[in-house]
């Protein structure tokens, strides 16, 4: 079995593919056996143009598509609706056989999430599952991704607030479009390990994951 991350952030479109292509490709350089997996992915006409694809292409990934990603629909929606729209709803059986076929190849597994952490994946008379529905059947520790910019106090606060809520475990905050010798994401990176005692392992400036070596071996335990 793969040691293996959730990747959450605190919102939509803010650097969760980026950064987990960072880290896949910043893993396989140091020749690790790293994955990747994503349950739902939306808002993709073509499997070129999805976030999958992005990682595969970013890391060279040798599984397939289809290996990394179990449904794929064009509605740029949360994935509950797009199902409801297009059908072939999210199954959770479904899923934790796709992740166990993938990660009994890997030392290393990177499980992305769709948009943020309260997105429903399936939501119908049969099944209701959330992101944190499969976090728990998979049994992984989670990161979360936020912008330095401003607002990210409240919406990273209020993320791992939940999270902590559901009895997931948070491994730390990676904070995108970081700018150094800027006070404010100064402050922010600050305040937010201090509010909730979340480390955050690693910043992106200018499109470079500055991580520390040390906070990948702990990453993904």
């Amino acid at each position: 079995m793969a040691k293996a991350i959730f990747i959450t952030a605190t919102g939509t479109d803010i650097g969760k593919t980026y950064v987990s292509g960072l880290i896949a490709k910043h893993m396989k350089d140091k020749g690790l056996n790293i994955g990747y997996y994503k349950a739902a992915l939306s808002g993709s006409l073509d499997i070129t143009d999805s976030d999958a694809w992005y990682v595969k292409q970013q890391a060279d990934l040798l599984d397939s598509y289809d290996e990394m990603v179990s449904y794929t629909y064009k509605h740029a929606y949360s994935p509950h609706l797009a199902a409801q729209i297009e059908g072939n709803p999210p199954d959770m059986e479904i899923i934790k056989n796709a992740y166990k076929n993938i990660d009994n190849r890997h030392n290393y597994m990177i499980v992305e999430g769709s948009g943020g952490i309260i997105c429903p994946i399936r939501y119908d008379n049969n099944q209701k599952i959330f992101l944190e529905d499969i976090i728990k059947e998979l049994n992984i520790p989670s990161l979360i991704i936020a912008d330095a910019g401003l607002g990210t106090i409240n919406s990273t606060v209020l993320t791992i607030e939940y999270m902590r809520s559901k009895n997931l475990k948070v491994n730390g905050v990676i904070l995108n479009r970081f700018e150094m010798a800027n006070e404010m994401h100064d402050d922010n990176k600050k305040m937010i390990e201090e509010m909730t005692g979340v480390k955050i392992i690693g910043v992106v400036i200018d499109g470079i994951l500055k991580l520390d070596e040390k906070n990948i071996e702990t990453l993904f335990e």
